[in-house]
């Protein structure tokens, strides 16, 4: 019995000796399973690579790790990211976004009717669900699932290429607010994209799992999302490694393109005061709009930004025929215009936050950690004001922008069974609450 057991111990050790050889000296397997962040503005897609533990976020071909949740349809083809924005001011009929906020929801044609007036392409009602108008060659209808299979398809095909090996499955978030609905919605699009959704995880659990909050001791944990379009704020309990959401609210009508709108509206009121008209030409506007967009991210970093947009104006001359003026606009933007512009939005940002601490019954000093997620938390402004509302500062240990993503892919490597192995994120359903949502 005893040369048995030293036999087997013998075993024991030589196939641990074999494993830690194999992690040491042997290429890591590639990850299988990716994680998705199917957002209202942008998207992205996330690994985790076995053997290292790091986790990384895909970028296009071009290194960018997000593509706009943007999808136009031309005459001749779909396109979707970076590709579908370029149509946003030329073809704005038939380019949609935003239909995360439609994807799985119950409309009346009154609110249908309030919710699409901002948008420029059509929206209709079918058996109580959104469906998008599209008309090219011909006109026809598309559901907001199948937009975000484009989108998600996009990410698959990206993950691919980097990667080398065929993905098929896949963890998704979805904001804690969805219902069944909405989330089996969203699973439908990765299906149409030819995904098997492993896991839904809210977007919230994610962050914090980004933040390494599922391995530390923490209770009280706020996520604030300020992303493109919306403002989503959640109250998580956590105890080891379950989360609660505890209460939720926000304003799913203020986020970065409402702070981009006020700077842009800005820009063609300058124009036409110096010039007695403001421009009408799409390619124009879509070239203000971008040269506006950029000096937005690059006043988060530095005090003061150029704009310098050549411009086609469309004047009329002294005989009273239409002329083409081409001139260059310059203008300087400062963060204090750009902060100013936007005071009376940055201050909505404190409603949903008081909400949530009190139906969670906390006061401000009660949270242990303020979790930022989302581009526009980059704005000095918001993050000053958010300090001062709690007397510290927030955690923004990880980029804003892809905080989801990466707590997804560390859940797709959980699914995936990838080694060094993490602590899973258990969610705690909690169906009787409700979001307080502000607009």
């Amino acid at each position: 019995m005893a040369g048995e057991m030293t036999i087997l111990g013998s075993a024991i050790l030589a196939l641990l000796l074999a494993g830690y050889l194999g992690q040491q000296y042997l290429p890591p397997p590639k990850p299988r399973v990716v994680g998705l962040d199917l957002g209202t503005t942008f998207c992205s897609v996330g690994v985790f690579h076995p053997g290292t533990g790091e986790v990384e976020v895909i970028g296009d071909d071009k290194g960018r790790k997000s593509i706009p949740s943007v999808v136009s349809f031309t005459a001749t083809d779909i396109h979707a990211g970076h590709e579908g924005q370029d149509f946003s001011d030329s073809n704005p009929q038939n380019t949609i976004y935003d239909a995360k906020r439609f994807i799985g929801k119950l409309f009346d044609p009154d609110t249908l009717r309030q919710e699409s007036a901002r948008y420029p392409f059509k929206v209709i009602l079918n058996n109580g669900s959104a469906e998008f108008v599209v008309s090219t060659n011909q006109t026809f209808t598309v559901t907001p699932e199948f937009i975000g299979s484009r989108l998600l398809l996009q990410m698959k095909k990206m993950a691919e290429k980097h990667l080398g090996v065929p993905i098929e499955k896949a963890v998704i978030s979805v904001p804690a607010e969805f219902d069944d609905m909405q989330r089996n919605y969203t699973i439908r699009a990765a299906n149409l994209a030819g995904l098997e959704i492993l896991r839904v995880i809210n977007e919230p659990t994610a962050a914090a799992m980004a933040y390494g909050l599922h391995k530390v001791d923490v209770f009280n944990v706020l996520v604030v999302d300020l992303g493109g379009g919306t403002l989503d704020v959640s109250l998580l309990n956590k105890q080891g490694g379950m989360f609660l959401t505890r209460a939720m609210a926000g304003n799913n009508k203020l986020g970065g393109q409402d702070f981009s709108q006020r700077l842009f509206q800005y820009a063609m009121e300058q124009v036409r005061q110096k010039y007695g008209v403001s421009p009408t030409l799409k390619e124009d506007i879509h070239r203000l709009r971008q040269a506006v967009d950029a000096a937005k991210l690059n006043l988060t970093d530095v005090s003061s930004v150029l704009l310098r947009v050549p411009l086609h104006l469309q004047t009329t001359g002294p005989d009273g025929r239409e002329e083409e003026q081409h001139i260059l606009f310059l203008e300087t933007l400062t963060r204090e215009l750009f902060e100013d512009l936007n005071a009376d939005l940055f201050k909505k940002i404190l409603a949903p936050i008081e909400t949530v601490l009190e139906e969670g019954h906390l006061s401000q000093e009660e949270v242990d950690e303020i979790v930022l997620v989302g581009g526009s938390t980059r704005i000095p402004r918001i993050r000053q004001i958010i300090t001062e509302f709690f007397g510290k500062e927030p955690n923004t240990s990880v980029d804003p922008d892809l905080a989801v993503v990466t707590g997804v892919a560390i859940q797709a490597g959980i699914m995936g069974g990838s080694w060094p192995l993490q602590v899973s994120a258990i969610e705690v359903p909690n169906k009787h609450l409700r979001k307080t949502n502000f607009s």
